[in-house]
């Protein structure tokens, strides 16, 4: 496919400038999951040399945007309805154990990230940015993570977000509602608040059985 013209719109030759460019590819569905990225096109495209899409590619790859395969090159990585069940299925699990550790925290001196989380859900509900409420999902989930104070699940998280976010950008059917989903978090943030640990357990549950329910509507 050729993308020539979306290239030469945002010419750049830093290497941080073009990660950003083909990171803004792959996630706005520019660059299509599966399809091969050829080096030499995208270098030419762009009126840069291999080496800062190399770097940029890596980059792109260690987020797992991207997948290199040897002696055929690199793609862009590929996220099924599976594999997100099966994080979501670990993620009911923990997540409400990182909320009641980050609880403290988020009560405390970082209760205004939770909020503006939520802030920009309604925002970009009201203007139905797609990207922009994907964005703001994820960062809201990631504050349980990122302040309970525990690297393992620091860890699980980062591991899972470009997943989510490469799912959610591309295959968005759990996105027809931004703000119905806006309010969803809106109650999350409630409980989690509260430190109400079984109430946040549940309704996560419940949001993330609609979410798989929407991703497989034939199934019963």
């Amino acid at each position: 496919m050729d993308h020539q013209f979306h290239w030469q719109e945002q010419r750049t030759k830093t290497p941080d400038g073009v990660y950003g460019v083909l990171r803004t590819a792959i996630l706005d569905g520019t660059l299509h999951p599966g399809e091969q990225l050829r080096e030499t096109h995208i270098a030419a495209d762009l009126g840069i040399s291999r080496s800062p899409l190399r770097e940029a590619l890596t980059r792109l790859e260690e987020e797992g945007l991207i997948l290199k395969i040897p002696f055929r090159g690199s793609f862009v990585a590929e996220v099924s309805a599976h594999d997100i069940a099966e994080i979501a299925a670990v993620r009911v699990l923990l997540e409400p154990y990182a909320a009641e550790l980050a609880a403290p925290t988020l009560q405390g001196p970082e209760r205004l990230r939770l909020k503006q989380a939520i802030a920009e859900l309604y925002g970009a509900a009201d203007t139905n940015d797609i990207p922009g409420s994907v964005d703001a999902h994820l960062r809201f989930h990631r504050l349980f993570y990122q302040f309970s104070g525990n690297a393992v699940l620091r860890g699980l998280w980062n591991g899972w977000e470009n997943k989510l976010r490469l799912y959610l950008s591309i295959d968005h059917p759990t996105y027809s509602d931004l703000h119905d989903i806006a309010v969803e978090h809106e109650r999350l943030a409630a409980l989690a608040l509260e430190g109400n640990v079984d109430g946040f357990r549940q309704e996560m549950s419940n949001q993330l059985h609609n979410a798989l329910r929407a991703q497989t509507p034939n199934q019963t």
